[in-house]
Parts: structure tokens; sequence; C-alpha cells
């Protein structure tokens, strides 16, 4: 069966595919997006799977990377329902002691409370936001950005002497394991930016963690971390919203299953029922790397390099990821100042650091770090009034030789994820005696789960390959231009496996939407001159 062509064919409605078929029909081409699962989102849905009553995020669930992304903000999707909400807090970290170190949106209070633990440390994290404010914008523009960030690149180097110049430059490389110490005197801040690192997969003694855990921290304290009030869902469906206002159709279980290359050039997409779906200028794939090579493409239609470059490819940890549905808000031994929606678990800096090392070295935490949303707390639409719709999730290895606890063997079925979900619950039950009598519902969604909910997610890995520094900027997803064009013309990667990768902020799907509409210019450009 054959269908009518169109400009250009957007593989996966997740929300990098939904920013590429956006962008694309703002340029006034026809496109169409196909999705293989049942609805739009990716890795970004919300459903009443868990408790009828309760709203709660399949996957990821704040968003601070899509507000302050000028590629999400351009398409003002508040006008096609999206609407913004944010807890009273936005990260909180509960310590054995009973304080917390918090992360307040307002910066002075943030300080305040830095201050009141360890004098100095206030001043000291004011500073670190004045810095920020002078040089943030075109750091995450540059980062954002195809490789080399040419105008943002430029922007930072001009604001790079006002911050410190290469003292700046040294503490973004320095690991967060350390740099926290070497600005603060008290644990508050050292726990709020290793935290913040650890939300990626790179070891907190590793270069690059810093850069992380400051800009995580630093978007908290300009644009917090907000959510889609209604659920996670309401983001990539205003996207979808908004694309078919502008005449852009999606279809949806409809699953590609090859792209077809003539003359090393993508010319059309089959799906697995048989359509064939032809795209005049350009294909763009939102899947992981090793779906794309050697799966939707041949491995006869790709250069050799190709290959060899997808032998090494690193997808990141696994993920196993717990939702409760609890009749009233969590009772913490001690409680916080100000109820965060963001909350970490590690008893201290170097607990998180072993556990996050223990991962490097392919063995699953004793005791693991865990990332945690109240999501009612930050959005009231999401569960009855005095409950809460709560989720906790950490990092397993991808293949594991060991269990620091003894008790997990690493194939991840039924057994070993509500065992593993046991240790994660027990961790929460330390910092808030009863917890587990406030269940009324829970779910543990392990590695295979996760990819049977969306295929992207191989082995439960959420950010499209590892984050660490040997597979960024022009090594990802194989070593290259660190661009979204492939070895196949009218072709591009627009995944978080593409540069700058994962996080939902849009950046690989503008920048491959911005790629074909470049090509095409140049395309007829060079027709034009030959006519």
């Amino acid at each position: 069966m054959t269908a009518r062509a169109h400009d250009a064919v957007v593989i996966g409605a997740g929300p990098n595919g939904l920013v590429a078929a956006n962008h694309l029909a703002d340029a006034g081409w026809s496109v169409l997006v196909l999705e293989a699962q049942d609805d739009v989102g990716g890795a970004v849905r919300s459903a009443r799977d868990v408790h009828p009553e309760f709203v709660h995020d399949t996957f990821s669930a704040f968003y601070p990377l899509a507000h302050a992304s000028a590629t999400i903000r351009s398409f003002g999707l508040e006008e096609h329902g999206l609407t913004w909400r944010h807890a009273p807090a936005v990260l909180g970290h509960p310590t054995p002691d009973g304080s917390w170190a918090m992360l307040h949106r307002d910066r002075e209070v943030t300080a305040g409370l830095f201050d009141r633990a360890h004098a100095g440390d206030g001043e000291a994290w004011l500073a670190l936001c004045s810095q920020w404010d002078s040089i943030g914008d075109q750091m995450i523009g540059a980062l954002l950005s195809p490789f080399p960030p040419v105008r943002h690149g430029l922007g930072a180097l001009t604001k790079l002497r006002s911050v410190g110049g290469l003292d700046f430059v040294k503490m973004m490389l320095t690991p967060a394991s350390d740099l926290g110490a070497s600005r603060f005197g008290g644990v508050g801040p050292r726990l709020v930016i290793a935290g913040n690192a650890g939300h990626a997969d790179i070891p907190l003694n590793a270069p690059g963690s810093g850069l992380m855990g400051v800009l995580m921290s630093m978007l908290g304290q300009t644009v917090g971390f907000p959510v889609p009030e209604g659920g996670a869902g309401e983001l990539t469906q205003s996207l979808r919203r908004r694309f078919e206002s502008l005449g852009g159709e999606v279809r949806c279980s409809a699953e590609v299953t090859r792209i077809e290359v003539a003359d090393r050039r993508a010319t059309a997409v089959r799906t697995r029922d048989g359509e064939r779906f032809a795209a005049h200028r350009a294909v763009i794939a939102d899947v992981v790397a090793p779906h794309l090579y050697g799966g939707l493409v041949a491995w006869e239609d790709l250069p050799a390099r190709t290959a060899s470059g997808m032998r090494s490819f690193e997808l990141d940890p696994s993920t196993i990821k717990v939702d409760w549905a609890l009749d009233g808000p969590v009772p913490w031994a001690s409680p916080p100042p100000y109820d965060p929606g963001t909350f970490h678990v590690a008893d201290s800096v170097e607990q998180m650091t072993e556990a996050l090392g223990q991962l490097s070295a392919r063995t699953i935490p004793a005791a693991p770090f865990l990332l945690a949303g109240q999501m009612t707390t930050t959005d009231p639409t999401r569960s009855p009034g005095g409950t809460e719709s709560m989720w906790a999730y950490t990092h397993v290895p991808q293949e594991s030789v060991a269990d620091a606890g003894g008790e997990i063997r690493g194939v991840w079925d039924r057994d070993d994820c509500e065992r593993f979900a046991d240790r994660m619950q027990a961790r929460i039950e330390r910092l808030a005696p009863g917890f587990g009598s406030r269940i009324m519902e829970r779910r543990v969604l392990g590695p295979r789960e996760l990819e049977q909910r969306d295929s992207n997610l191989i082995g439960g890995a959420i950010n499209g390959g590892t984050s660490q520094l040997h597979q960024e900027l022009v090594f990802r997803p194989v070593p290259g231009l660190g661009r979204a064009e492939t070895p196949i013309r009218g072709l591009y990667l627009g995944s978080a496996s593409a540069h700058p990768g994962g996080g939902v902020h849009g950046g690989p799907g503008m920048n491959a939407a911005r790629a074909a509409l470049t090509h095409s210019r140049i395309r007829r450009g060079t027709f034009g001159l030959f006519r």
C-alpha cells in the first residue's frame, strides 16, 4: 500500500520528534509523524494506571531544561494548553540527623538556609548564582546548539573574564564530589550540587559531573523544577496540538520497520503493516542509535566506519522506577522547612559517590542513591486532596556482575524488581517512619517494563547513551562531527542519542530539523545554478 508523499517523515513522537515536526511545519513543510505506540509522548507520558484517582508520570517528571530551553519556549505551548506548576521548594535532601539541604526557588531563601547551617555559605551561594546570571544563558545555549556552538560559544567567551576566567573553567571541570567542598564549609550546598550531578550517569569523582551539578542547581534557582499541570503527558500533548494546528499529521500505532535508501539517500519509510511513506526532503529519526544503525537502516546501506563506531556505543545504566499512591503526605521524621517537589536520598556525598561508583563497576548498589518526586505537592491536580502521588527511581548496571547488598541476581525479573523496590522503599522509610503504611498502591517498573513501554529505552536506559565525556560532543553517538547529519543523505538523527544528549529540552530534535532545512536550501540553490 502506498500513501502520499510528504516533505518530511518524522519517526517517533517523543519530545524530540515533536519538536522537529513543529519546526519543519513552521517552515511550511508538509510533515508526517509516525509513532509506534498508541499515543504520542515517548518517555514524556502520564496515566492513571497505578490508581484510578492518581496521575503518575510513567517516565520523566520534572522539566527544568524544557522551561529553560529557547526551543521549547519559542513554541508558545501555553497557547496550546500547557500550564507549568511549581512546588513550594525545588529540591530537598533529608539527612539521617534530621536536617535538610534545601534548594528554594528564591535564592535568598536558599542562601539563608545554607547560612543558618554554616556561616558564610549563604554568601558563597549567592556569589555562585551571580556568576551563573552572567554566563548561564550562554552556557545553556552552547550546550544545546549543534557542535561547534559558534554564537553561544563566543558569547560565553566574552563573559568568561567577568565570572573569574580560568578559575570558573576549573570549577566547571572539577568533579562534583570535590566542587562543593572547595566553595562551601557546610554539607547543604555539597549535597545539593552532588545530588543534582547524580541526575546523569557521570561518576561524581569524574570530570563533567561538576558541570552537571552546577547546571541543574542553577536551573533550580532561575526556572525551578516545573511540571506540566495534569501530568507530564500534557507537555507532549501540547506539542502535538500545536503541530496539528499547523496542518501536521500524526499517526500512532504505526511502527516504522525500515528506512528505504537509494543512492545513499533516504527516500521513504515502511511500517510494519506494509504502508510506504515517501519523504521528498528529509527523514528525521527520533530513535535510539542502535535501533537506527543496523536496524531501520541496513548495515549494507551504511559505511564501514559507522558499523565500527557503533561497536563501541555505550548505553547509560538501567533504571528501576517505583510509583506509589499514598493516602497521605510522606510522614517525614523531621519535616522540611519548605515542601520540596523533588528530593534525593543518600546519607552523605560520600555514600552517593560510593553508590554511583558501584554502578560504574557493574555492581548493584547496596544503598542506592534515589531521585524522587512528590507530584501532588507540586501539582495538586495529580491526586485527591490530602494524598500524594509519588515516585522514586535509581540506576542499576546494564549487566551486573555482583550485588553489593547480596540478594539481587541482576536478571530483573519480577522477583528481582520487587526485592530491589523493597530496598529503595526501606531507604525512604528510615527518613519517614510509617511510609509503608501510607501506601495504597505500588508499581515497580524494571528495565524490561520500561523498554516494553518505550522501545528506545533499551534495557531501561533513559538517556539514549551514556553522558560520560567519551560519548559526548563529536563522539555522540559515534566519532564524527557531533551533529544531526548521518552518513545517509536526507536522514537525520534527532533523538537523545545525538548531541546534546538526554534531557527534555528539544535540542536533538531542533538540531535535526535545522540541519534538514539548511541542506534543503543548499540543494535548491545548487540546482538553481545549473537550470
